[in-house]
């Protein structure tokens, strides 16, 4: 759920960022390009940050010696 939440931000990131440098006058190829580079990395550091924040389970230890 966290990394769709993060693709879906970065992809308004990056619409905006291509409809800013369309009406700036830059190259279609070049807003297309660089859209494509910014959507793999996004993926790539979404996947990293939704790797780091898995819970490891529902493990519970208990000792001999602890009292319930």
């Amino acid at each position: 759920m966290r990394f769709l939440v993060y693709i879906i931000g970065f992809l308004i990131f990056i619409g905006g960022l291509a409809w800013a440098a369309i009406e700036a006058g830059a190259p279609q190829l070049y807003v297309m390009i660089g859209s494509v580079i910014l959507l793999g990395l996004g993926i790539i550091i979404g996947a990293m940050r939704s790797m780091r924040y898995r819970s490891p389970g529902d493990v519970t230890v208990v000792r001999d010696n602890d009292l319930l």
